[in-house]
């Protein structure tokens, strides 16, 4: 062959590998159409709706067609909506984990209609069909996840059942932290604390109200729940102090970031990365009752109904602080008021266990937070008046303890004019809590250059304020607040930093501390006392552990160390029935 054709021939080969490699690389990208598309997707308090027009392979408009969520969802919802606009796709939004669920839900409504653009919206669906396993576990919180990755760690076949379409319930917004006492990460810290004196905070702020076995033992199991937390990668190396506790021991991540989302990220990818069966967007509706022993459940999902057959269910469904209804029935008072829960917090599981004759206790227990945005419903972390803020009202005046318990001072802002009132903080604190600039990135903060020009923003008494500021800086420098009583330890720095700030801030309900009666070992209990065979519970599903009032921080501590010990119990009741 000529050296010519020889050329000529390596050319054609080089060249139709060429052509098949791009005809290949493009048969795996798919096609946006030209058009426009409509999607859905799931936020905080229901269905939202997107409408997307796509030219060239762009998303050249979009429109959140419907939304059932706060105003303040909604204007963030719009913001995302806007990104993808500028953007012309959804990879790179900015997003902020205050807002988990409308964030994923906006992102899945543009996802829906992107695949119908594309061509993939007869995706498959999942169905699930009859099933066993040994334990189930019914909530992907804290507590069902911690409870999940426990019994896991025992040997046993566990499948996670969560309503919603994604995991976390109310975690994802816990953002103070994990109280715990004598831990290693204090120790390291020169933090001294003790069990006995947590074990006292914990029945002062609950009023004596609290079950003491069960707060003995939240309390002492609370440090190996925070080397196990530690141990699976979960950051607890940042230590704050909490309003009604003595000593710090509120373990959260470097630098004061909020906890919630962080710690259900890392249990979420620990139950994947095991191999645990999580079933998302399946609903329990009731429990399977053999002979008086629970052994299994029913699930109700979009592809149809089901039901799995176990040897033992943990309940891990979280309290009913979205349930107005059931609120209302014990507090009436508390009509009208908003929630800081998501929408799935509504004590489906009080139902559940009538049929087992199940008992309930603390139901009247409701706690409002004291420092919650108005209509949007967003809560401000007890973190930033522990790190230095102040309260101020219209007359620009403090009016009590800032870190008094939640219930003292939302009575206290209920007494002010217009029922609510300002935290205010100075550059100081802000630097001191990364917790902070989630508000500020969501445009929460009102600001100002100095004490005046803060004033006139928020239309109080400037005069007033600058003296309220200066007397409380007063009470920093003496460590003595002569006029509400605020400790030393509580004063961490003065308010004297520039720029300013605020927001105002007024009682929503935020944790429902009565709940599933249970034991030590998070048995359910029936109302004459005894164990009912094969159920479990943990979490804010539970009541007994707060009494009249919950510290902050001792939310985490509950639903990581009961969550733990359920997933341990049930694995040795699991034993136990497979060995008789």
């Amino acid at each position: 062959m000529k050296k010519s054709n020889i050329i000529a021939t390596i050319i054609f080969i080089l060249l139709s590998i060429a052509c098949i490699i791009a005809i290949t690389t493009c048969s795996k990208a798919p096609t946006i159409q030209d058009g426009t598309w409509s999607g859905d997707g799931e936020g905080f308090k229901g269905k939202l709706s997107v409408e997307i027009t796509t030219k060239d392979g762009k998303i050249v408009d979009a429109e959140l067609t419907s939304i059932q969520d706060s105003d303040f969802a909604k204007e963030y919802a719009q913001q995302i909506v806007n990104q993808v606009v500028e953007k012309g796709t959804i990879k790179g939004v900015d997003a902020i984990s205050s807002a988990t669920y409308t964030t994923k839900g906006v992102l899945d409504a543009f996802k829906n209609a992107i695949d119908k653009a594309s061509g993939k919206n007869d995706t498959p669906k999942v169905s699930y069909t009859d099933t066993e396993t040994d334990i189930v576990v019914i909530g992907a919180g804290g507590a069902g996840l911690s409870a999940a990755l426990e019994a896991n760690a025992d040997g046993m076949d566990v499948i996670i059942l969560e309503k919603m379409p994604i995991a976390g319930g109310n975690t994802n917004y816990a953002t103070g932290g994990l109280n715990a006492s004598e831990t290693s990460v204090q120790k390291k810290l020169g933090i001294e604390d003790s069990n006995e004196q947590y074990i006292q905070d914990t029945m002062i702020g609950g009023k004596n109200v609290n079950d003491p076995v069960l707060v003995e033992t939240m309390v002492e199991n609370s440090s190996d729940t925070v080397d196990w937390l530690l141990e699976m990668g979960v950051d607890l190396t940042d230590v704050g102090k909490m309003a009604g506790s003595t000593n710090s021991r509120t373990h959260r991540p470097a630098g004061g970031a909020a906890v919630g989302s962080h710690l259900v990220q890392v249990l979420e990818n620990q139950v994947k990365n095991r191999g645990i069966d999580i079933r998302y967007n399946n609903e329990v509706t009731g429990l399977i009752d053999q002979d008086g022993k629970v052994a299994g459940v029913i699930v109700e999902t979009p592809e149809g109904n089901y039901k799995i057959n176990s040897k033992a269910v943990i309940i891990a469904t979280g309290g009913f602080g979205a349930n107005p209804e059931i609120i209302v029935s014990y507090k009436p008072e508390l009509e009208g008021f908003g929630t800081t829960n998501h929408s799935g917090a509504t004590g489906d599981a009080l139902e559940w266990i009538k049929v087992f004759d199940g008992d309930v206790v603390d139901m009247e227990q409701i706690q409002t937070h004291p420092t919650v945005i108005p209509e949007k419903n967003i809560m401000i972390t007890e973190a930033v008046r522990g790190n230095g803020a102040i309260m101020i009202n219209r007359d620009g005046k403090r009016f009590g303890s800032e870190m008094a318990t939640r219930d003292v001072m939302s009575d206290a802002i209920l007494k002010q004019k217009g029922k609510t009132a300002f935290l205010v903080f100075d550059q100081g604190v802000r630097d001191s809590l990364k917790a902070i600039e989630g508000y500020a990135k969501q445009g929460l903060l009102t600001v100002g250059k100095d004490l005046k020009e803060l004033a006139e923003k928020l239309k109080i008494d400037a005069d007033e304020f600058e003296k309220s500021v200066k007397k409380y800086n007063d009470a920093v420098e003496k460590g003595l607040d002569e006029e509400f009583g605020r400790k030393a330890s509580e004063m961490p720095r003065k308010i004297e930093i520039g720029p300013f700030y605020a927001v105002e801030v007024g009682p929503a309900v935020h944790h429902t501390m009565g709940g599933i009666k249970i034991n030590a070992d998070t048995e359910v209990l029936n109302k004459d006392g005894n164990v009912i065979p094969g159920l479990y519970a943990a979490g804010e599903v539970t009541g007994g552990v707060h009494g009249a009032n919950r510290l902050g921080g001792n939310a985490v501590a509950d639903i990581t160390v009961f969550g733990k010990i359920a997933g341990d119990k049930a694995s040795e009741y699991v034993e136990i029935v497979e060995a008789e």
